[in-house]
């Protein structure tokens, strides 16, 4: 377990490593039903007070992610709470520290920037809002409002982009801040909500660095494909791809799992990206010298922003509109 507070650090120590030990958990560097070290283990670690340490525990108690058991320790509990995926929130952070970083930020301006719009996401957005997500297949539906809803406090109504229509003259939008879709149905989805005051935002699903990085390494003219359950997906992931512009390979074509057009992909390519769903099955049909990079997919974090902005936004309007809702200042008498 790396753990590490820093006494400058505008963030309280407890909140450090109480959020430290949540993310250790939830990635497994401690498994299951494996003690943690003592209060005075980690107070002499780390350099802190063991009442600190101790109110630590407590809060991870309190919150499900360890057990006290008599005489024998605190373990790390049979089911400890789950949280959005702790390498998706990791991939968000380093890419935020990157942005920072190139802006000439120091990481104590990054830590009081984000403590100074704290209130943001709770305060200014008082609990879940609902957006409208298109797109063409349930697969894509749901892994756009899986990516949305662990980012932002939003409930994506999903829609198939062939039931837009019919959904619109049956529903009202007035309770939708926003409508979600991918660039690609962008003129569509505009077209059928247009007039119904319901801002579009366009999302990118993009390539991991990782994955890039990867290819990038790769000798030149080395054959790639791309393969889903999904063709939409797997087109998707290609495009992503074909946008980083890396001369060294060559995509070869991307498409379904389904039948026989996985065996016709394998047998034509060196590598083949696929999603951690499918990494099996290509695995089963690739020829031993056939390299296999599992990618997910990341919903690009600037259309994430944007889309965060818009609301933040238009909750600001409303209150604004309606001062009713402001809290009243009376004169002392």
């Amino acid at each position: 377990m790396n753990l590490h507070v820093d006494a400058r650090s505008p963030i309280p120590i407890r909140r450090q490593l109480t959020e430290q030990l949540k993310h250790a958990i939830e990635s497994g560097a401690v498994p299951e039903d494996k003690t943690l070290p003592s209060i005075r283990e980690l107070a002499g670690l780390l350099g802190i007070n063991t009442n600190t340490v101790a109110r630590v525990i407590d809060d991870l108690k309190h919150g499900g992610y360890v057990e006290a058991r008599r005489g024998r320790g605190v373990f790390v509990a049979a089911a400890p709470p789950v949280r959005p995926s702790p390498a998706r929130r990791e991939r968000f952070l380093k890419d935020v520290v990157i942005r920072a970083a190139a802006l000439g930020m120091t990481a104590d301006d990054l830590a009081v920037g984000v403590l100074s719009l704290a209130g943001v996401r709770p305060a200014v957005i008082d609990g879940a809002v609902d957006v409208l997500l298109v797109e063409s297949s349930p697969a894509e539906l749901d892994f756009f409002a899986g990516q949305l809803e662990s980012q932002l406090p939003v409930r994506a109504d999903k829609v198939l982009l062939g039931e837009l229509a019919a959904v619109m003259r049956r529903r009202t939008p007035a309770r939708w801040r926003a409508a979600v879709t991918s660039f690609r149905h962008l003129p569509a989805v505009e077209r059928l909500v247009s007039g119904r005051g319901v801002p579009v935002i366009a999302l990118l699903a993009e390539a991991s660095l990782e994955t890039l990085h990867r290819l990038a390494q790769l000798a030149a003219g080395t054959r790639v494909g791309v393969a889903s359950n999904v063709v939409e997906t797997a087109h998707s992931l290609e495009h992503s791809i074909a946008n980083a512009a890396l001369p060294n390979i060559e995509l070869v074509v991307a498409g379904s799992v389904e039948g026989a057009a996985l065996s016709r992909l394998v047998r034509r390519v060196d590598v083949v990206v696929c999603s951690s769903a499918t990494a099996e099955r290509v695995r089963q049909l690739a020829a031993p010298g056939v390299q296999v990079v599992v990618d997910d997919r990341a919903l690009d974090q600037r259309a994430i922003e944007r889309l965060a902005a818009l609301l933040v936004g238009q909750n600001g309007a409303m209150h604004e509109r309606t001062p009713a809702t402001r809290p009243t200042m009376r004169k002392k008498k």
